[in-house]
């Protein structure tokens, strides 16, 4: 199969090369200058880690100055455009008009919602949302929110086969689930900063150290669950349940003004110890790896 993947940023240039790796032909389309210069870096370095993991397929790679010309003959199309609801409105309509209307059409789109951004096409059924974490060529999530249920089911399909794990969401939501949960959390993150509760590196530890490494386990219900004891979840909500209330009415609901962004600014920096995002990402992805590994993920 040929995958036209539309927009090659971080995460388009990471499908490209999590496809390549299972042997389908990519033709990708980026109007930004330097694009097809920065995939190639990106999925020369991405595909050495995807083979380290045993994913070493060899689909060919094809950048194409026109979008007309990369969705030509394409079987699947991931559209990986900047997070801008009008943007995205008006490029999948052109994406819609240009290829066959038994191609799925997936959007990377990490909060926008579907009904939205599919409202100028002509035969909306086949699109769906297709949300990864990044760099989604090593993470596995990608939550999938459609219409139609055939089309929700072979977009499940097509991920699965690149050992992707997808979620599918029963109704829409602004954020899908896991960019919510995240949001839930950095909001209550930032709160502790703008109250001097603790500093940024300490407050990112509370949870890397702790429950971070849970959750690469299992999600909340199923840890609350085994702390629940032999009595599982139904033992805590009726026990421990009150508890979270009243934690829950305690949160914050915390502004982003100037002054809370420079103490997080000048926080990370000191976290950050003079690594670049270069070395941090390096870092991220060698211990992502290794995690992979040992998950047998």
């Amino acid at each position: 199969m040929r995958v036209a993947v539309i927009g090659c940023g971080t995460v388009g240039a990471s499908w490209a090369a999590l496809f390549l790796a299972h042997g389908l032909d990519v033709s990708a389309t980026d109007p930004a200058p330097g694009a097809r210069e920065r995939l190639e870096r990106f999925v020369e370095r991405a595909l050495a880690q995807l083979a380290d993991l045993g994913c070493a397929g060899g689909g060919r790679l094809s950048f194409h100055e026109t979008m007309a010309d990369a969705l030509e003959s394409a079987g699947f199309v991931q559209e990986n455009a900047p997070e801008d609801e009008a943007l995205k409105r008006r490029l999948l309509a052109e994406i819609d008009a240009l290829v066959p209307p038994e191609v799925t059409v997936a959007s990377s789109t990490s909060a926008l919602l579907r009904s939205a951004i599919v409202a100028e096409c002509r035969t909306p059924g086949r699109h769906v949302v297709a949300h990864p974490f990044n760099p989604p060529h090593l993470l596995p999530l990608v939550e999938i929110v459609g219409d139609d249920p055939a089309v929700v089911e072979d977009a499940c399909a097509f991920y699965r086969g690149l050992g992707r794990h997808p979620v599918v969401l029963r109704r829409e939501m602004p954020g899908h689930i896991a960019n919510r949960l995240s949001s839930a959390l950095y909001r209550e993150a930032v709160h502790l900063v703008e109250q001097g509760v603790a500093s940024v590196a300490d407050i990112d530890a509370a949870i890397s150290h702790g429950p971070g490494l849970r959750w690469a386990l299992m999600g909340p219900h199923m840890t609350y669950h085994l702390g629940g004891g032999e009595g599982g979840i139904a033992h805590y909500l009726a026990h421990l349940g009150p508890s979270q209330v009243r934690r829950w009415a305690s949160l914050g609901d915390p502004g982003l003004g100037p002054e809370v962004q420079a103490r997080i600014v000048e926080g990370v920096a000191e976290e950050a110890a003079g690594r670049s995002v270069a070395q941090l990402e390096a870092e991220r992805d060698r211990a992502l790896m290794a995690l992979l590994r040992a998950l047998g993920r």
